[in-house]
């Protein structure tokens, strides 16, 4: 099952008040949209995202996502709804079997929530989170209590919105416009769509409160969520005239072996990365099969790894690395590791620490047949 996100983002949103619409407003410190399309990326079930914006909103859109290297395929939305999710349907990539449509303005969106989606299409053509209706209603007519109106079998619905990529398309194309959302434009042309359980932190940014509820969740996260990743890399030496370690050349009689420029001091950081994420090693994101990454920059696997903690909705803490040799001597250069590693990462440099350490001639490392490198790096959710 191969999985694109349509994130839908067009619109004006004029009730939630502020100089520009809700979704390029600040959720602290970062804009609405910027965090839901993060927390979609960070998903690993997702493999693509697709944003339909407004066509003046090009530059509220790269400012909103500095910083952020999330690939997106952009486009411009339509005049309404409907018309913006067709702009989304129709660009997503060859390949993709299933979409899930969701609102820009839900930056809260949980992995499990995702999960209950993508779930759900298995075994059938539609599924979108939904929360039972629990308070009582009323009908209301003047100001004044009609009459009470029974709440069984009534949910709010939420979004991601998911759905067989070919079905929702069939069912867009055949609908008269004006829905509500996708769901409505499923039921219309038949489909089958799952209720899966809603999320009450999902909730979508509409009123000026809206933001400061928002803000309490996040806080509320971050507090919870701190994650602590452990690397360890090691290279062989082989002829040469000088080792990468850090970033920062070191000149040597001998170089290290490896199927990129073998930097093990940036691979252990990097699977440090990948480790608190739990989103595997370098190995899987980066095959050493692969022949494209033969001789490659060990910077292009760090800054991956940092993109996906960015993804995820994660800051770097701080990281931890040692090199583990008895030569080269690393006192001298690693103050320039320290400061080529922290830019590289996005940190200050105080958040960066690089220091060595011999194993007193014992092992490979003391009888210099190669140099070994254990990081650890912790992750707050922002």
């Amino acid at each position: 099952m191969t999985v694109t996100a349509i994130i839908v983002a067009a619109g004006r949103g004029t009730r939630a008040g502020g100089d520009r619409p809700k979704q390029y407003q600040p959720l602290m410190g970062r804009a609405v949209l910027a965090r839901t399309i993060a927390a979609l990326a960070g998903h690993p079930r997702i493999g693509a995202l697709v944003a339909v914006l407004h066509p003046q909103d090009d530059a509220m859109f790269a400012e909103a996502m500095a910083g952020l290297s999330i690939p997106v395929t952009v486009v411009p939305g339509g005049a309404t709804r409907d018309a913006s999710v067709q702009a989304g349907l129709a660009a997503v990539a060859d390949g993709t079997d299933r979409v899930l449509i969701h609102d820009g303005a839900r930056p809260l969106v949980s992995v499990a929530l995702i999960d209950r989606v993508i779930d759900a299409l298995a075994d059938t053509p539609g599924a979108a989170p939904a929360l039972p209706v629990t308070d009582a209603l009323w009908r209301g007519a003047g100001g004044r209590v009609a009459a009470p109106h029974p709440r069984d079998g009534l949910y709010r619905a939420q979004t991601p919105q998911g759905f067989r990529l070919e079905a929702i398309r069939a069912a867009h194309a055949a609908h008269p416009g004006g829905a509500a959302d996708d769901v409505e434009v499923a039921l219309a042309a038949g489909l089958d769509v799952a209720i899966v359980e809603g999320d009450e932190d999902n909730l979508k940014i509409t009123h000026p409160g809206d933001f400061a509820r928002a803000a309490r969740v996040l806080r509320e996260r971050e507090e919870m969520d701190i994650r602590t990743g452990n690397g360890f890399d090691v290279h062989a030496f082989c002829e040469g005239d000088g080792v990468i370690l850090c970033g920062v050349k070191v000149p040597h009689d001998k170089a290290l072996k490896g199927h990129s420029d073998a930097d093990v001091g940036m691979h252990a950081v990097t699977d440090a990365l990948y480790g608190a994420l739990a989103d595997g090693d370098i190995g899987q994101h980066f095959p050493p099969s692969d022949p494209q990454w033969k001789g490659a920059a060990s910077d292009i696997f760090l800054k991956h790894a940092v993109g996906r903690v960015a993804a995820r909705g994660y800051r770097i803490a701080n990281a931890d690395v040692t090199l583990i040799c008895e030569r080269p001597k690393i006192g001298p250069v690693a103050a320039a590791m320290r400061a080529e590693m922290a830019a590289l990462m996005g940190i200050e440099i105080d958040r960066m620490s690089v220091k060595a350490t011999t194993s007193e001639q014992l092992g490979f490392t003391g009888r210099e047949e190669g140099i070994a490198a254990l990081a650890t790096v912790t992750l707050i959710r922002t």
